[in-house]
């Protein structure tokens, strides 16, 4: 088994490899290598797959309903016990069962918003940096106009025009999440669009397009994954912050932002309430930074030559 493991490793590891296939497996490898040697970007890992975990399995985990209300003469605002171990909210609910259900909201807005946003943002950087002139000055002038505004002001603002819910709070942040990857991709493009391969791809014919989804794009990818990653703290923040001001998920959804606010009237007397959707958000935001900062690392081009 040892001599098995030692030849697939030389075999990735191989400085001459002799198809595709084996160059990409190598530099998957080679990644995950620097990857793996970051111990906080281990832990980044850890708490997002735990999160993921958590979020498919909260019917199993969690002991009581997320959503009907307790007995409310003996079960309210409970401190926590070996019984409900993060206490109880207001409506007598247990607010462990809360948290854990509400881990699947907070995943469907991250996964939602980069299924949007990341590849809006790729294709109009991609475009901008290689069509150039005045493409290249319309598109990056929206773009900045989109910058100009903090991200929670706007995605309120389009909040408010949409209406209240999950599914508004999603798109809204989505809309306003694009503009960073747009420059990212605008940035890489610059300096891929006059590369020698591209040059010969253009020369055999390809159309614009083509050179951009086939040879431009695939390149890209990678910054704008870990930019993605980075964000994801953000994303949450914004979420949480549009469901404490009641534009996201409306109640009794377990949303944590939701229940930060229904908890900050008991926040001196009954602390638990609003401490345990807190802690949970700050965990999640921690993951995602120490996941991007380890990805960032291991998908750098320049670190792969130290």
């Amino acid at each position: 088994m040892t001599n098995d493991a030692q030849t697939w490793r030389a075999w990735l590891t191989s400085e001459r490899p002799a198809s595709r296939r084996q160059a990409r497996l190598g530099r998957a490898y080679a990644a995950w290598s620097r990857f793996a040697d970051n111990r906080l970007a281990m832990a980044g890992l850890f708490i997002i797959l735990a999160l993921l975990l958590v979020a498919v399995f909260a019917d199993m985990i969690a002991p009581y309903s997320a959503v009907t209300d307790g007995d409310l003469r003996t079960a309210r605002l409970l401190p926590p016990s070996a019984m409900h171990w993060f206490g109880t909210d207001d409506q007598g609910r247990d607010i462990f069962a809360r948290v854990v259900h509400g881990s699947r909201i907070t995943l469907f807005v991250v996964i939602l918003v980069a299924v949007i946003a990341a590849p809006v943002g790729l294709l109009i950087g991609t475009i901008a940096g290689y069509a150039g002139g005045w493409v290249d000055a319309v598109l990056m002038r929206i773009t900045d106009i989109f910058l100009a505004f903090p991200r929670l002001v706007l995605a309120l603002a389009f909040v408010a025009a949409l209406g209240p819910g999950i599914v508004n709070a999603v798109i809204a942040i989505a809309i306003t999440s694009w503009p960073p990857y747009a420059r990212i991709a605008r940035a890489e493009t610059l300096t891929l669009r006059h590369a020698d391969y591209i040059n010969a791809v253009r020369l055999m014919g390809a159309s614009p397009a083509r050179i951009i989804a086939r040879h431009i794009m695939p390149l890209c990818v990678s910054s704008v994954i870990v930019r993605v990653t980075l964000d994801m703290a953000g994303i949450i923040l914004t979420a949480a912050g549009l469901g404490f001001l009641g534009l996201g998920a409306q109640p009794p959804s377990p949303e944590w932002g939701a229940m930060i606010a229904s908890g900050r009237r008991f926040v001196l007397d009954q602390w638990w309430v609003a401490a345990a959707p807190g802690l949970a958000i700050f965990i999640v935001s921690l993951g995602f930074n120490l996941l991007g900062d380890g990805l960032r690392d291991a998908l750098d081009p320049k670190a792969a030559g130290q």
